[in-house]
Parts: C-alpha cells; sequence; structure tokens
C-alpha cells in the first residue's frame, strides 16, 4: 500500500511573506512540524506499544515520540505551532481524588487508555481517573505573543494545569476541540509542566457515549452493536502562538445564485478590527472583501467552479485581521463552493447538490480501530477508509454516532464525498442537566464543521437512543444552520423510534432491505441503514468465531452478488418510487460485527472493487438521467410469457393455489388459457405498482407466501403487500417484477415453479445461473380475453 504524503491546506499565495507562511505549513503537514524541547519527562524509549488484537497496515509505522505529526486544524491554518503529541508520564487515581504525587506509567497521547497503541490497554471505568503530565518550553520566537493549548478532544471531564494552576473550567464533552489562553500561565524561557486529569464515565453518565460501552479491552464474544470505550485524550494536543486580537474561526456559506461566498469571521482580543478576506482559485484571486468582524460579509466569486464528490474543487482562502491599514493577524482556509437543499423534483421531494438532484449511496462508518479504537494510528489511516468509499462508487459517507478529527473532515472534503454527521447519542434519556450538555455540545460541533463542503447533513438521533424533543431540537439545528438538510431522527421505523415530523427527511432503518420508505408530502426519503451482510474472514476476525451478522453469507461470492442485486434493487425499484439515499452497513468489520465491505484490520477488501463501483455508479447515473417509468396496461387481460432461452413456449398459470409455468398453445384446453390469463390491475398495496388477478377466479391474485407463489384471495395489509409487484425493465423489452415489500426480491420460474428469487441467495432457486432471464417476463396478448 502505497502512503500518500499529507497534503497542505489550500492558502492564497500572493506576496513574498505569504509565501513564506505557506512554505511553513508545507513543512507541518509533511511531518516536521516544530518540535517543541523538553518533550517528555521520560525518555521515549522506556516506552513500548502493547500488543494489537488485530494490527493494520498502519500499526507499526506510529512514531513514537511524535504521532499524528500532521497539522491538526487545516481550515484554519497558522505556520507556527507546537505538536505536544508523544509520550506523557501517566497515573489512575481513584474518581474523587486529587493529582497523584508519582506517575508511575507512560501512554502514547493521542491514544487513549484502552487502545494497544498507547501502551496501557486496560478497561477505564467511572470509578477511575486518568492522569497525564509532560514538560515543554515555549520557543524563544514566540515572545511577545499569546500561547493557546488546544485540544482536538478528550473524552470526557477534562481539567487542565500548567505550572500547577489550572488554566480555566474544567471542559465537559468528548467530541468537541477546545482550548485555554496559557501565557499567563508560563515560565517564559524556561521548562513548564503540563498536568491533565480526565473522568470519564462512559454509559454510566448521561453524557453523549455514542457506541461506547465498558467492555473488556481484550477480544472477547459478544458486545454486538456496542465496541470498547474510549477514555481520555483521543486527538492532538497542540501549542499556538497567536497575536493578542486573533482569529478563532471562519464561518463560509457559499451562495452560488448570487456568486458569493458569505463569510463570518470570529476572533478574540478584539476590538472595532475588521476583516479582510481573499479567494483564490490555483494562485489567482478571484475576489476580495472588507467587514467588520463577527458579522457577515459577502466575497465575490464569479462564475464558480462547483464542488462535487465528482470534481470536489477547492477554492483557496485567506483571512487578514486588521486594525486600521496594519494586519495584525492571517490565516489560511478553504472553501468548497457548493449548495445543498431540498427541492422537488418529478414531483417527488429529494436532496439536491448544487441544485441538482443525485442519488446519494454512501456506508455507515464507525470509526473504529483494533489497534487505537477511537483514534486512527496515523493521517494515511484515516484517509484509507475515505477512498475506500471512492473505490468503491460511493459518493456519500454517514459518521455514525461519533465525530472525527478535523483532517477527517479535510479528507472528505478533498477526496469528495458528502457526509451526513451523526451527533453521538446518550445510552439513555438524560435529565435536565444533561439535555443542555448535550445541546451545547453539539451546536460547538456544528460551530467546529460549519464550514466543511463535504458535510450536507446532521442527523440529531439515532433509533430512539436517549431520544427527546425531536421535533424541537430538529427546528433548533436548522435554524442554527440554514445551509444544510437535518434529520430529526435516523431509524424513525425501529427500537422505539418517535419520528419528530419535521426536518428534510423520512429516515428508515431496514434490515436487510431496501425496504419501502417512500417521502411524505415535504420530507425525501432516505434509507438511513440497510444491508449488514455479513462474512467472517479466517485469519482477520477480532475474536475468532464470535462474529456476527444481520444475515451470514456462506462465501466471498455470495456476498458479491448479494450486495450487489441490493443496490441493483435501490436503482431499479426504490429510486423510481421516491428513494432519494441509502446507507450501506458497514464499511469494515467493527470488532465481533462482520457485515463490513472491508475486514477490521483493514487488510481485506472482501467485495470485488470494480463491480461494486460499477453498480453504484449505475445507481448515481440512473438518478441524474432517470427511464422513463415502466407501465402495464391495468384493466386488461395479459399473459405472462418466460423468456429464458429453451422456454420461450411457457407461461405464468395456476393450479390447485400454486403457480407455476406450463407450455401454453393454440391446442392447449380452454382451462389451461384461462389459467394462464391474469388481468392487470392497480397494486392493491401501492397504486404505482401493480397486481394480478385471475381470470377464472375473481378475486384472488399472483401472491408470494414463504418465498413460493400462489393464486390467493385475502385481506389487510400483508396479504395487500403480497400480492402487488412493481415492474422494472428488463432484457430484450421484457419486464421484471419485484415484490412491492421485498423490493430487489423478483418473481421467478425455477423447476417450473413459481418463487421470489433473491440475487446472491442462498437458496437453489437463488442460483446466479440464467437469474436475470428467469425474472424477466414478456406482458402478451391474453390466451383467454
Amino acid at each position: 500500500m502505497r502512503r500518500t504524503p499529507a497534503p497542505v491546506p489550500p492558502a492564497v499565495r500572493p506576496g513574498r511573506r505569504w509565501t513564506a507562511t505557506v512554505l511553513a505549513v508545507l513543512a507541518l503537514l509533511a511531518g516536521t512540524a516544530l518540535t517543541v524541547p523538553g518533550a517528555a519527562t521520560a525518555a521515549p524509549a522506556a516506552w513500548t506499544p502493547k500488543p494489537a488484537p488485530m494490527t493494520t497496515p498502519w500499526t507499526n509505522q506510529v512514531p513514537v515520540d511524535r504521532p499524528l505529526p500532521e497539522y491538526p486544524r487545516p481550515q484554519l491554518t497558522r505556520p507556527d505551532w507546537a505538536n505536544l503529541n508523544g509520550i506523557w508520564d501517566f497515573a489512575v487515581t481513584p474518581a474523587d481524588a486529587g493529582r497523584p504525587a508519582a506517575f508511575p506509567e507512560q501512554i502514547r497521547v493521542p491514544f487513549v487508555a484502552e487502545s494497544a497503541l498507547s501502551g496501557i490497554q486496560r478497561r477505564v471505568t467511572q470509578s477511575d481517573k486518568l492522569w497525564y503530565k509532560r514538560t515543554f518550553t515555549v520557543p524563544a520566537s514566540w515572545d511577545g505573543r499569546r500561547v493557546q493549548l488546544h485540544f482536538g478532544a478528550s473524552d470526557w471531564r477534562t481539567t487542565v494545569w500548567v505550572n500547577d494552576r489550572q488554566a480555566g473550567a474544567a471542559h465537559d464533552g468528548g467530541y468537541d476541540a477546545f482550548s485555554y489562553d496559557i501565557t499567563d500561565l508560563l515560565n517564559r524561557g524556561g521548562t513548564n509542566t503540563i498536568v491533565v486529569s480526565v473522568w470519564d464515565p462512559t454509559q454510566n453518565g448521561g453524557q453523549a457515549v455514542g457506541k461506547q460501552r465498558l467492555n473488556d479491552v481484550q477480544p472477547h464474544p459478544g458486545g454486538g452493536i456496542f465496541y470498547t470505550a474510549a477514555s481520555g485524550i483521543w486527538q492532538t494536543v497542540w501549542l499556538e502562538p497567536t497575536a493578542a486580537a486573533h482569529i478563532t474561526r471562519l464561518d463560509m456559506v457559499p451562495d452560488l445564485a448570487n456568486n458569493r461566498l458569505k463569510v463570518t469571521v470570529r476572533s478574540a482580543g478584539t476590538s472595532g478590527h475588521q476583516a479582510r478576506v481573499t479567494v483564490s482559485a490555483g494562485g489567482a484571486t478571484v475576489g476580495t472583501a472588507t467587514g467588520p468582524v463577527g458579522t457577515e460579509f459577502s466575497v465575490p466569486v464569479p462564475n464558480a467552479r462547483r464542488w462535487t464528490p465528482d470534481d470536489p474543487f477547492l477554492h483557496d482562502v485567506r483571512a487578514d485581521l486588521l486594525s486600521g491599514s496594519t494586519t495584525v493577524d492571517t490565516v489560511g482556509s478553504y472553501t468548497g463552493m457548493r449548495t445543498v437543499g431540498l427541492a422537488r423534483v418529478d414531483g417527488v421531494p429529494r436532496p439536491v447538490l448544487n441544485g441538482q438532484f443525485v442519488f446519494q449511496t454512501g456506508t455507515l462508518d464507525q470509526g473504529y480501530w483494533p489497534d487505537g479504537v477511537y483514534t486512527a494510528p496515523t493521517d494515511a489511516a484515516l484517509r484509507f477508509d475515505l477512498q475506500k468509499h471512492k473505490d468503491l462508487g460511493f459518493n456519500m459517507v454517514r459518521k455514525h454516532i461519533k465525530v472525527e478529527p478535523q483532517r477527517w473532515f479535510y479528507w472528505a472534503d478533498r477526496l469528495g464525498l458528502l457526509v451526513w454527521q451523526d451527533m453521538p447519542s446518550m445510552e439513555r434519556t438524560p435529565d435536565a442537566a444533561g439535555r443542555a450538555q448535550w445541546e451545547a455540545e453539539y451546536r460547538r460541533i456544528i460551530d467546529q464543521h460549519r464550514s466543511s463542503p463535504s458535510l450536507v447533513m446532521w442527523v440529531n438521533q439515532n433509533e430512539g437512543w436517549g431520544q427527546y424533543d425531536q421535533a424541537r431540537i430538529a427546528n433548533e439545528v436548522k435554524a442554527y444552520d440554514p445551509s444544510r438538510l437535518v434529520d430529526n431522527m435516523s431509524g424513525v421505523n425501529c427500537c422505539g423510534a418517535v419520528d419528530g415530523g419535521n426536518g428534510d427527511v423520512v429516515d428508515h432503518h431496514v434490515y436487510v432491505g431496501p425496504g419501502t420508505t417512500v417521502p411524505d408530502a415535504d420530507r425525501a426519503a432516505v434509507l438511513g441503514e440497510y444491508g449488514g451482510l455479513g462474512f467472517e474472514m479466517a485469519g482477520h476476525e477480532w475474536y475468532p468465531g464470535g462474529g456476527f451478522s444481520y444475515e451470514d453469507q456462506p462465501s466471498l461470492a455470495h456476498l458479491n452478488n448479494r450486495f450487489v442485486g441490493l443496490l441493483d434493487g435501490i436503482r431499479e425499484v426504490r429510486l423510481p418510487r421516491g428513494l432519494s439515499a441509502a446507507v450501506y452497513t458497514e464499511i469494515t468489520d467493527v470488532e465481533n460485527e462482520a457485515n463490513g465491505l472491508l475486514t477490521y484490520d483493514r487488510q481485506v477488501v472482501k467485495v470485488d472493487e470494480a463491480r461494486v463501483r460499477a453498480a453504484n455508479r449505475a445507481l448515481i447515473d440512473a438518478s441524474r438521467s432517470p427511464a422513463a417509468p415502466v407501465t402495464l396496461p391495468t384493466g386488461q387481460f395479459r399473459s405472462l410469457r418466460v423468456t429464458t432461452p429453451g422456454y420461450t413456449d411457457r407461461y405464468v398459470r395456476h393450479k390447485d393455489g400454486a403457480v407455476s409455468t406450463e407450455v401454453v398453445n393454440g391446442g392447449s384446453a380452454a382451462l389451461l388459457k384461462a389459467d394462464a390469463t391474469w388481468r392487470i390491475v392497480p397494486g392493491l398495496a401501492d397504486a404505482s405498482c401493480y397486481s394480478f388477478e385471475s381470470r377464472n377466479y375473481p378475486g384472488e391474485y399472483l401472491r408470494h407466501r414463504d418465498s413460493r407463489v400462489y393464486k390467493e384471495g385475502g385481506s389487510g395489509d400483508l396479504f395487500r403487500a403480497d400480492a402487488t409487484f412493481c415492474p422494472v425493465r428488463g432484457a430484450n423489452g421484457g419486464v421484471r417484477l419485484s415484490a412491492y415489500n421485498f423490493p430487489g426480491q423478483y418473481l421467478r420460474h425455477y423447476g417450473a415453479e413459481l418463487w421470489l428469487a433473491i440475487p446472491g441467495g442462498t437458496r437453489a432457486y437463488d442460483s446466479p445461473a440464467l437469474f436475470a432471464e428467469d425474472t424477466t417476463w414478456a406482458v402478451e396478448a391474453p390466451w383467454t380475453p
């Protein structure tokens, strides 16, 4: 596997001073970040990692003394910074204890204590408090500037001391970045000591916890859809010098209709300052504007090259903070010129990108690693999972109840993937304090990622986990970030979830799927989870023999056929009936979940990449250039003829209730001809599909039951669904008939009998041989008018 060098965040390059800045950033992102003297209290040689349960291609590529050396904040870059990742002294005390007198262990930051890459690898409970300690000196070149201490993320309550003085208030939150101005706590020119404590109750608290549970950190049976906890510092820790008045964030919203980028420059320490923002492409300035700090203003971006998954073009952005005519701070950034919204396309609510509907096909991405647990071992590893989405033809990824580092979003922006970002859920419905904490953390997460062009939808809650105030939260998130879609509840049909009734999408979870999700009057239909096809790869299991899936596959051939069959079913059946997006579970195996398209160690891609890519491409292309719907003549009698070569004189007929195929010709008995004649009527369950009523038994219909097909009468929702079939285009002008309630399963003749067959299924009548031919029918004149 070839490692890709870390990229330079785009930056505007006019002028000698700015060129020097960019070169400095280039050095940082290439892994040559400013080294902090006194990097650790203990020598790195005294520390060793623990054996990982499974090794990824990057496990042994992690530097001991400076892991994850890349610049951690690509949308707000400055040339000077110092990476504090590496070996820290470490101790564990009871949760209510004060600072320990000794730190007898060592941990590699930023890997959580439960991980092998941390060198600790043991279970942490709500009864424990984690303590970290190291020393550093401030470079002399930073004299006269403020010093900011940044944490990418630390789970959960983090308290920081510098030289025995507390830096601000404790931070509560596991998924958002936070910072302290530590200038007044420093020994300038001397050694400084930083101490950090972290307490993490995991599921025993009321905070956002996602999939973390207090399980054994070593592979073990069970665990289900929940995984190893991740306690303590899990993203990069770093220092940055700034001016007293400095930029803290850029909020950027593209406005394609008016050829502009709307920008709000956030800051600290300012009073009457102005901001100048310049947008460029390929080194050439395309627009610049000046406006007040903290207030939105617009930068002209005429004829912008639009960001899409197929062309993820990023414009460079530079922001200067001005005091009068003096520039007091400068940052580099980037943006993707694109818009996201909801529109009616041929009368159906659809999500649109740059005003155009494109089907969003992606996977559920849990973001877990067998060596680093919550933290990817390297930046190349972080990129790898996203690149695999592209290799497999997906254009979207749902980041499932976890929030990744900002470099993950950079890679999604650069590679071109649409991101659905979940807010990590709580384990139970929270009390008032828990609600306030969860909502405050959610707002901070939105603020930190609101300028990422790849992020197109916020997913508030999942399957009812910790659910409350769904409608209110959806309205508030939409008001807080009106530039994106909002999903009030993913899986409203599942697990006790309650639909808030608002937001931009109706989101169902259907295993294996793809189900029958349809839009409502004002919301698009999406399939927030489906699939879960499992195959356990010998030699690549987290706990050998302990894997589970939603549907086990007996071979890789079956896995490929079944998965491609699901994608084809979405394209042929569900897309024309209003489905706009689908999220497959999942991109990789995770601990004992064996549902991945890749193994948990990322060593094996289980599916045929070219074949999956082609199926995804066909699905995306079909949404851009939809074929005319297949229609049948309702109220008229017709006969259904086999199209399989060598059997084209056979027709669908019923006999003693069962349905089969039989040779019918002009000399056949009148009863056989009548049995082979059906009246086509609007679908009993859905009038956009069809039902087939017996010619000589009015009120009885073709109906599948336990996969076999019968002629039966009946009532009720189940009967109506079983007796409804949706037509899709077959070969040579023929028609395939998909079961209304099992999209992607088709009416097939096999051994002269009629069955409901699954592409890639394991039963005899699912056989891949002649599958397309056996499921294609010619709709012809009736044998009995």
